[in-house]
């Protein structure tokens, strides 16, 4: 069987690409068994079993670019999120390790490559982070979704397969009938979508707002407005004295909703497209292939939404706000865009041409590329042999605990004895090895593969002469 560890998440944009990619290799190896390793209390501990894979979470969170004393605690849950990635690791035995960004993805990618065991990052924006930027020269291939990426990574390394996408949002082909009648819209009207995230976005919400009630009625376009679920009850509050209530959404031509469950229909009704510029987002609105105005979002690490606009703002495929300015432009640039023909027309060829559809197939492909042969596994002569299970005799020693939890972290089942309980068999315990403190053979595990005795256990010491 072929097993591949996925890592990372955090957001939608890494979680549903890491799924996307899980379920390409499936569809290419019925034998495969895959892990994905993520953050514990994200959004990947719900989602990834949702689609029917297991996980395991790590204690790791984000270092915060401003002094906090979240800060003073980061040390210590990366260190605790590298030993239980070595142990995951060490446990399930991949063959290739992926990366799709987010906490957990540095940890599982530095273990895996300090094991030796082949990893590959998939690197979403146009600007890397800076843990992906120090990755880049252990792991054996880095998946791409822009041009330019070897001014961060070695080039020899660098694969373009664009970023995976849901291919059940993207399919919008023949919908735009269905997708009126799914939001009550008049289908001969041209439909706005704005859509800021999950979670929304407050200046794009303040910036429609103001459009919906200054412009709306001189546009002559209905909207279908996903406000994020922080920001649903505000935005239907302060329209709700406008003079424009509507069965579905209280709001004549809006359609205000917090979450849009069916985005295929929603690309399928949109005639201009309002987003954020985070690199999944963008990637489905290249393939969909509609005229696009983007505010991307100011507070995300190292401004890579920007960067990512600009990538497509240099090619003529889409129109960038900048969100400081976003509620004083945002009405008038959709209304220039609604005017102009010929510009919808240059947006919607240009940002068509960068849609990829295949992604996932693609990454899954590179990533089964790596896995080695029996030909290219080295003599097994010549490489430490690990034992399925070790049994310790005098386990609470300094050293001999030292020994204990090098066999756990290389994946062996460890248990032992001591005379006497301590805080250190304690710790041992509570990494999951089994101490007992009787000299009872009937306690001993049945045929450990390895013994190891500390010459402080007398000489006719029961379990040491059982084991003799």
């Amino acid at each position: 069987m072929i097993r591949i560890i996925i890592s990372g998440g955090g957001t939608g944009g890494h979680v549903f690409p890491a799924i996307a990619i899980a379920n390409a290799l499936r569809d290419k190896v019925k034998d495969i068994g895959i892990l994905f390793i993520g953050a514990r209390g994200r959004l990947e501990m719900e989602k990834v079993p949702a689609a029917g894979y297991a996980i395991e979470g790590l204690a790791i969170s984000g270092f915060q670019r401003r002094i906090t004393w979240k800060n003073l605690v980061f040390p210590f849950k990366l260190a605790a999120s590298l030993l239980k990635a070595r142990l995951i690791i060490a446990r399930f035995r991949p063959d290739v390790v992926i990366g799709v960004g987010g906490y957990a993805s540095g940890p599982t990618l530095r273990m895996a490559a300090s094991m030796g065991i082949p990893a590959l990052i998939q690197e979403q924006n146009s600007f890397p982070g800076v843990t992906n930027r120090l990755l880049g020269s252990k792991v054996q291939r880095i998946c791409v979704a822009y041009d330019g990426m070897n001014k961060y990574f070695p080039e020899n390394k660098i694969v373009f397969t664009g970023n995976p996408v849901r291919q059940d949002v993207i399919n919008i082909s023949g919908k735009r009938d269905e997708a009126a009648l799914f939001f009550g819209l008049n289908p001969a009207k041209s439909t706005l979508l704005v859509i800021g995230g999950s979670l929304g976005a407050g200046t794009i919400n303040r910036a429609i707002q103001k459009f919906v009630m200054e412009s709306l009625d001189e546009s002559g376009i209905q909207v279908i407005w996903q406000t994020g679920k922080c920001y649903f009850e505000t935005v239907k509050e302060n329209l709700k004295d406008s003079k424009i209530p509507n069965p579905k959404s209280e709001i004549q031509n809006v359609v205000l909703l917090p979450f849009i469950d069916r985005m295929d229909l929603a690309y399928a009704a949109a005639d201009i497209i309002v987003s954020r510029a985070g690199a999944i987002a963008i990637s489905e609105l290249c393939a969909v292939g509609k005229p696009v105005i983007l505010v991307p979002s100011p507070n995300v690490a190292e401004d890579h939404q920007m960067k990512n606009a600009r990538a497509l703002e240099s090619r003529r495929a889409a129109l960038i706000i900048p969100d400081s300015e976003a509620v004083d432009r945002l009405g008038q640039t959709i209304l220039q865009i609604l005017r102009d023909a010929a510009l919808q027309s240059e947006l919607m060829t240009n940002i068509a041409r960068l849609g990829i559809t295949d992604a996932a197939v693609r990454i899954a492909e590179e990533s089964l590329s790596l896995i080695k042969t029996k030909d290219e596994i080295k003599n097994p002569k010549s490489e430490i042999r690990i034992p399925n299970s070790v049994y310790f005799l005098g386990i609470g020693g300094i050293g001999m605990s030292a020994l204990a939890r090098y066999f756990s972290l290389m994946g062996a089942k460890v248990s032992g004895y001591d005379r006497t309980p301590t805080a250190l068999t304690g710790e041992l315990a509570r990494e999951g090895m089994e101490i007992h403190f009787s000299a009872d053979t009937s306690l001993i595990p049945p045929d450990p593969d390895l013994v190891i005795y500390t010459p402080a256990i007398p000489p006719d010491h029961p379990e040491l002469l059982h084991f003799r």
